[in-house]
Formats: C-alpha cells, sequence, structure tokens
C-alpha cells in the first residue's frame, strides 16, 4: 500500500512537471473547454516560469512566518515571556483574520506593486497555525522529561535546543505545513497587484471567460498543495517514529 502511494505522488509529480514544461502537449485535454477558437493553453507567459514564481513568494512567507513565529512561541514559553502571551496571540490572530485582499490594498501605497506587497499579506496570514502549534508543541513536553533533563545539568538554552525544540518538532512542522497550504491558494490574489504567479492564469480565464485557463492555474495550485502536504506529513511521520512518539497526521 505504502509503495502504491509513493508511486502515485511521484507519478503526480512527473505529470505536473511534464505539464508546466511543456503544456501544448495536453491541448487535446483543454480543446473541449475553449469556445470560439480561443485557445487552449495559456499563451500569455510561460507556465513554468510563473509556477516557480508562485512556490518562490510562498516558500520565502513561510520561512519568514516560521522564523518570526516559532521565536515567538518560544519566548512567550519561558518564565520571562509568559506575562506577553495573550498580546502575542492577539498580533498574530490579527494577521490571520485581517483579509489578505485588505492587507494588500494597505500594502501598495507603502511598498508598490509586485512581489512586495503579496509577501507581507502571506507572512501576516501564515503566522497563527505557526505560533499556535509551537505553543502546542513546546507546552506539550513532559515535565518529567524535563525534570531529568535538568538532573542532568542541561542549562535552559540546552534543554531547549537538545529537548524541548526536538520534542516539539512535528507539532511545529504540522504548523508550517498548514501555513503553506494556505499561502499556496492564497498567494494567487497577488497577480491582482502585478506580482507572478499562478494567479495570472486564473485571472486571464476570468477576463477572457476562458475555462480552460482557469483550469490551468486551479490545477497546477491543488496538485503542488497535495505534493507539498504530503511531503510535510511523511516528514513529520519520520520524525515522530524517530522520537518514539505515534503519527499525528
Amino acid at each position: 500500500m505504502r509503495t502504491r502511494a509513493i508511486a502515485l505522488r511521484l507519478a503526480a509529480l512527473a505529470l505536473l512537471v511534464v505539464f508546466v514544461a511543456a503544456p501544448q502537449l495536453f491541448a487535446f485535454a483543454f480543446e473541449p473547454l475553449t469556445e470560439n477558437g480561443a485557445p487552449a493553453i495559456y499563451n500569455q507567459g510561460s507556465l513554468l516560469f510563473l509556477t516557480f514564481s508562485h512556490l518562490r513568494t510562498v516558500f520565502a512567507a513561510v520561512a519568514a512566518s516560521t522564523i518570526v513565529a516559532v521565536l515567538l512561541g518560544i519566548f512567550v514559553t519561558r518564565p520571562s515571556g509568559m506575562e506577553f502571551l495573550p498580546l502575542s496571540r492577539s498580533i498574530v490572530n490579527i494577521g490571520q483574520t485581517f483579509p489578505p485582499v485588505a492587507v494588500l490594498a494597505v500594502a501598495v501605497p507603502l511598498v508598490g506593486f509586485g512581489e512586495a506587497p503579496t509577501l507581507i499579506a502571506l507572512f501576516l496570514y501564515g503566522l497563527l497555525p505557526i505560533f499556535e502549534n509551537t505553543l502546542g508543541g513546546l507546552t506539550q513536553v513532559s515535565p518529567t522529561v524535563l525534570d531529568a533533563a535538568k538532573g542532568m545539568g542541561l542549562s535552559p538554552r540546552q534543554r531547549l535546543l537538545q529537548v524541548e525544540l526536538p520534542l516539539a518538532l512535528p507539532v511545529i512542522l504540522a504548523g508550517i505545513r498548514l501555513s503553506a497550504i494556505i499561502n499556496l491558494g492564497t498567494a494567487t490574489i497577488g497577480s491582482t497587484v502585478a506580482a507572478k504567479g499562478l494567479g495570472e492564469v486564473i485571472i486571464a480565464g476570468l477576463q477572457s471567460d476562458n475555462m480552460a485557463f482557469i483550469l490551468q492555474g486551479g490545477l497546477v495550485v491543488a496538485v503542488l498543495a497535495a505534493l507539498i502536504h504530503d511531503a510535510f506529513t511523511l516528514a513529520e511521520r519520520a520524525i515522530a517514529r524517530r522520537l518514539g512518539s505515534p503519527s499525528r497526521a
């Protein structure tokens, strides 16, 4: 069963790579969705370039969110930072509840059109799941384990780096996975402010009433999301097995 699942994922990855590199090979599948001689394959730019640009924006935003959210999560679980937990939670909640479109509207006058406002919106949107999972992972470490580490003479920094973070890593990874999946879909709105990405394909389809374009952009985003979800899930399970704890995914 596991071999079949891996084979399916590899087949999906191979199909995705072939599609974005040579989309004309699949024109026959999209021609029934076009009308009045409209092109069946997106022809206003390179699908491969747009896919890489989309992934670059998402990974940059998730990396920034991860650094900030994990450091903040560590800070508010230390004795000196616990009093800031309600404030920190309120701040990251605002990032999640403020609509990304509204963030773009505020950010464009400040940083201009292009990738920057999209990065800001995705960064804010991705903070909450990583922050909450960092909190959950760190606070679920057994007090017995922490006492044992303290009894071995480990300093607070050594306990954090050698005991707490490794044990919390599967939970933190689950938060990063959720943030990445959310941002993959949300990043498509970046094309409304001239950011390069797969949203260009979808918007071109909406403007020209070309269902084939819309489907191509949506399919590439969906397959990317499924593959990235599976990659993170495999990493979480591998780490959980190594730690001797049951998989959460």
